[in-house]
């Protein structure tokens, strides 16, 4: 019997893309992928999960407070909404992270829903397998995304075609690809997913 699947979509926020305060080169180009993903998924009853930062105005993560980022996704701003193309089903659980001023957030594994329950509760109470991973940033969230959903024993799959990186390094994005697959995890595009029961 096929592992349950689902997909997780990271941070496909205003400010994540092009134009954004923290914009990622080609971000948008992955909207229009997951969200087709997204209704495939939904389509046969296969759970969704987006990812989103949610930061405070104060946070350690920010270069003010001697973090890395400039000042990005302040929790209820514009930036910090989903791209307005991206086509989440009705039933998307969105997890928020990086919510308090000392949390990073980088790991969907971080975040929580509204009502507090954490990806990973929510991954076992859904009895999901096997995640399919795209979003933003290839090298930063995604990756550790990617990371903690093996370290829970589950199989993934990185969605390539529907991922970009922030290449502080050039190159960054690329070797985050190379650590997850010697890590375990699997790399398609989305064109190539097939889910149980599709043909």
């Amino acid at each position: 019997m096929a592992e349950k699947p689902a997909l997780v979509i990271v941070d496909v926020q205003n400010d994540f893309c092009p134009g954004g305060a923290l914009g990622v080169a080609e971000g948008d180009q992955v909207v229009p992928l997951l969200s087709d993903a997204a209704a495939r998924f939904a389509a046969r009853g296969y759970p969704v999960y987006a990812s989103r930062d949610w930061h405070p105005p104060a946070s350690r993560h920010f270069q003010e407070q001697g973090g890395t980022w400039p000042v990005h996704c302040l929790r209820g701003t514009p930036g910090a909404a989903f791209h307005p193309q991206l086509t989440l089903p009705p039933n998307t659980l969105v997890f928020s992270k990086g919510t308090s001023a000392a949390d990073d957030g980088y790991s969907a594994f971080e975040g929580q829903t509204a009502e507090g329950e954490s990806l990973g509760e929510r991954l076992r109470r859904d009895a999901v397998e096997h995640l399919y991973i795209g979003g933003l940033a290839t090298d930063y969230c995604v990756r550790a995304s990617a990371l903690d959903a093996l370290r829970h024993g589950l199989k993934v799959t990185l969605l390539t075609d529907a991922m970009r990186g922030v290449n502080l390094e050039p190159g960054d994005a690329e070797r985050a690809v190379e650590e997850l697959r010697a890590a375990g995890a699997e790399v398609a595009t989305t064109a190539d997913v097939r889910l149980p029961g599709e043909g």
